[in-house]
């Protein structure tokens, strides 16, 4: 048994610098909560959500230009309910066309079982 162990204290007599510098590396870089791994996926994460950021500022402007445009003119009001919510004057009917793939492999299916 004290054979063992002397081997294992030689050995980590022998290589403890090297055995504290790959222990360092390894908390510092993977298993630390400051990480580098972490800090690569907290970038990630900002670019996405910066680019979260610039497509609801981007929505928000159209949304206020579609406000100002409807305090300005009472028509615009009806052409909003029109586009967005398919609104239809009673003298008007309204055809809603869509490029949907599934819709059209639906009527490929259709033509060829008939």
């Amino acid at each position: 048994m004290s054979k063992i162990t002397g081997h294992i204290f030689y050995f980590l007599s022998r290589f403890k610098f090297h055995i504290v510098v790959i222990l360092g590396i390894l908390v510092v870089g993977v298993f630390d909560e400051n990480s580098f791994m972490k800090r690569i996926k907290y970038a990630y994460q900002i670019e996405d959500l910066k680019s979260e950021i610039a497509e609801y500022e981007e929505q928000y402007r159209h949304d206020s230009e579609m406000l100002k445009d409807i305090k300005r003119n009472p028509n615009a009001m009806a052409k909003i309910a029109r586009q967005r919510y398919f609104m239809k004057a009673d003298d008007e009917d309204i055809f809603v066309l869509s490029d949907d793939e599934q819709a059209a492999g639906n009527s490929n299916q259709n033509e060829a079982t008939e």
